[in-house]
């Protein structure tokens, strides 16, 4: 868990350091004498932006997407509003995210960052090696459709390796590779849930009481089928193995 909050915090440090040169920090309020002066100071001001949003940017980089919304579409299904409570079901899929690309922050450790803080390679090499094992991951659970969507919008030419696909334009493929992902998750989800509600709904109406909500009477019965087919084992299983 550690390595992986490094090579987030770094990755997400360098993804504007790689095109930029990292400044020196200089913690003063004199105004600058000089346009390099200037520059300098709007590096260290976009630098500590970066920072700032590295953790976001890199939860983007990973299956945390899939696995929020998956468990979100599961409470709908389940209808029981705040239960169980968003808190939670955060935490689950960044536990989970964690569980999943712990090799994958390993590796990108063990070849980037570690043999860099050692001086063995330029820090250029470094970034490389740091982001290939995430852009293998991301490139391995994206479409090809969503790859070429990109790559078409910036008017950019088919690349023959995975290498000449910059993180611009895997970073987006991704995310909305995720999200299809997940909603197709979803839908098999509410599938059986939403077969017990037509159930109770059809009873109801049978019967006369119309105004008493289904939803009050299948509830029940749909948290029991969840428990009954051990629930939380299958779907978190069934995502974790969905994951290339």
């Amino acid at each position: 868990m550690a390595r992986l909050l490094i090579v987030m915090l770094w990755m997400g440090a360098t993804v504007f350091a790689a095109s930029n040169p990292v400044p020196s920090m200089s913690f003063n309020l004199a105004s600058p004498d000089t346009p390099a002066q200037m520059v300098s100071s709007l590096n260290v001001l976009m630098m500590l932006t970066v920072l700032f949003l590295a953790p976001s940017l890199v939860l983007v980089m990973t299956t945390f997407t899939r696995f929020v919304i998956v468990f979100g579409f599961l409470r709908q299904a389940l209808g029981t509003q705040q239960v169980p409570p968003t808190q939670l079901l955060v935490m689950l899929a960044l536990i989970l995210t964690i569980f999943v690309m712990e090799p994958v922050a390993t590796k990108a450790y063990d070849e980037g960052i570690k043999p860099y803080s050692e001086n063995l390679i330029s820090y250029d090499e470094a970034f490389e090696k740091t982001t290939d094992p995430f852009k293998n991951f991301m490139v391995r659970n994206t479409r090809e459709k969503d790859l070429a969507l990109f790559l078409r919008i910036r008017h950019m030419q088919n690349p023959q390796s995975i290498k000449e696909v910059p993180l611009t334009i895997v970073i987006p493929a991704f995310v909305i590779s995720e999200l299809k992902t997940a909603f197709e998750i979803g839908f098999l989800l509410f599938l059986p849930f939403l077969v017990i509600d037509m159930v109770v709904a059809s009873i109801l109406m049978s019967m006369g009481m119309m105004m008493l909500p289904p939803v009050m009477i299948s509830m029940p019965f749909k948290i029991l089928v969840f428990i009954m087919v051990d629930g939380w084992n299958l779907l978190i299983g069934n995502l974790i193995a969905s994951v290339k």
